[in-house]
């Protein structure tokens, strides 16, 4: 993925460069821990009825990831998306939606799905492309493997049917209804806002 008519600022703003250095050492640290302590089956989130719930991992879900590509992909997704929301929104009120939207995120994923165990950023990510797609909507984007940009609003229309379609199929491991949490707590977030800070859309 990557822009064709926009570029983010080539300096990272502070609170985006601080989740990725957190989600990294956490990352290394289940790399390091999980044979030992099973430092992943600590920091995900479980559904409320399955025994294994503790409230702190619904922040701590947010900062666990499953694989290279999986936190890979999620913070290329936050520098591209967060970096440019960062510097319109500035770094407390940037941190408390990435937040919110990871909350809601897990809330989201724990009403829908009453088995297995949820980890990684993406539901908070879902909610900063939610935002980014309101605010830029006219935004192209390349998108592999399809060979024409697509523009913002319509990627996020994209994503969002895939995980409506992945969440009722149940057919593979990802949490399609995290991330759909995330982007509608994002959207609801970024139009209320709006109304009282009107910002101009591209």
């Amino acid at each position: 993925m990557a822009y064709n008519n926009y570029r983010p600022s080539q300096k990272v703003p502070p609170i985006v460069l601080n989740l990725i250095i957190i989600n990294a050492i956490v990352f290394v640290a289940q790399l390091v821990f999980d044979s030992t302590l099973g430092l992943t089956n600590i920091l995900a989130l479980y559904p409320y009825n399955s025994g294994l719930f503790k409230p702190y991992q619904l922040v701590t879900h947010m900062f666990a990831h499953g694989g290279f590509l999986h936190i890979l992909f999620n913070m290329y997704a936050l520098w591209i998306f967060g970096s440019v929301l960062e510097r319109i929104w500035g770094p407390k009120k940037f941190l408390i939606f990435y937040l919110v939207c990871g909350l809601a995120a897990g809330l989201t994923q724990m009403f829908f799905v009453t088995t297995g165990a949820a980890i990684g950023a993406s539901g908070a990510i879902m909610g900063l492309l939610a935002a980014f797609a309101y605010t830029f909507p006219n935004t192209e984007f390349f998108i592999l493997p399809f060979p024409f940009p697509i523009k913002a609003k319509y990627m996020a229309a994209i994503f969002a049917a895939f995980d409506i379609f992945g969440g009722f199929a149940g057919s593979d491991n990802v949490a399609h209804f995290a991330h759909l949490g995330g982007l509608v707590m994002g959207l609801i977030l970024v139009i209320v806002w709006n109304k009282t800070n009107k910002k101009t859309f591209y």
